[in-house]
């Protein structure tokens, strides 16, 4: 018994170190401004609901498909227009209550850790980059690696599955979680291992742009290092002293600092 409660313990820790300023931080943010602290991320829901809603009447369905169908065998440009709206656009064969809950709890933890904008950009690129990839595979064909047959290029590719695992793993970049985005990351190869079909692989292709997108804070970090570096050595100076930063000079409320 003294074994199962040390265990349960020290699971209890481990939640708390995981998620516990994750959890804070979006207690606090609906605490406070209940749902007008996620407004993207209820049109994004209402919006994924009533493209369900058109696409299964006979009305429809037509220019559902016209505006937010995406396949690989399509032009590359109207891909690339359709692409934003796809991301709303659930999958026919899947059942809409899952992309609805993904939308809303994902697209809601993330809008209110990282921001709506970021929310944005951080999903748009994640389905961009399943797109891209899709019509990259049917290029390389089946024999190459991560190719695809080309049967998958008729295949529409829509919903918000790569978006969620995205934004999934910046979050957990952003607050340190390395177990949780782990998992997230085994889940998505299980899939491919699983079920080796187009939208597992097109998931791989959102761990990957997640994971060049928590990449670039990084290394700005070490850029930024470097120059400061340089400036202290009084690198590109003549007398040795460091360079005259032009926000030292403007002071007052309306300063602006020029940090680039």
């Amino acid at each position: 018994m003294r074994r199962v409660r040390a265990l349960g313990g020290a699971l209890l820790r481990a939640g708390r170190r995981e998620w516990g300023p994750l959890g804070s931080d979006v207690r606090t943010a609906l605490g406070a401004g209940g749902p007008r602290a996620v407004p993207m991320t209820l049109a994004a829901v209402c919006l994924t609901a009533l493209l369900q809603v058109v696409q299964n009447r006979p009305w429809g369905y037509g220019p559902v498909q016209t505006l937010g169908a995406v396949r690989a065998g399509d032009p590359l440009w109207a891909g690339l227009l359709r692409t934003p709206l796809s991301l709303f656009v659930p999958a026919l064969d899947l059942p809409v209550w899952g992309a609805l809950a993904q939308v809303l709890l994902v697209f809601g933890i993330a809008e209110i850790c990282l921001g709506r904008w970021r929310t944005l950009l951080i999903a748009y690129v994640a389905t961009l980059a399943g797109t891209l990839y899709a019509r990259i595979g049917v290029a390389v064909g089946p024999d190459g690696f991560l190719g695809l047959p080309g049967s998958d290029a008729r295949v529409v590719d829509t919903g918000p599955s790569a978006a969620v695992v995205a934004l999934a793993l910046c979050v957990c970049c952003a607050y340190r979680a390395r177990f949780t985005g782990t998992l997230v990351i085994v889940a998505m190869a299980a899939e491919i291992a699983v079920k080796d079909n187009l939208a597992g692989k097109e998931h791989l292709a959102a761990v990957a742009a997640a994971l060049a997108l928590c990449a670039l804070p990084s290394l700005r970090g070490r850029r930024r290092a470097r120059r400061r570096q340089g400036l202290d050595e009084g690198v590109g100076t003549r007398s040795g002293a460091p360079p005259i930063r032009s926000w030292n000079l403007r002071r007052g409320p309306a300063q602006r600092r020029s940090w680039w």
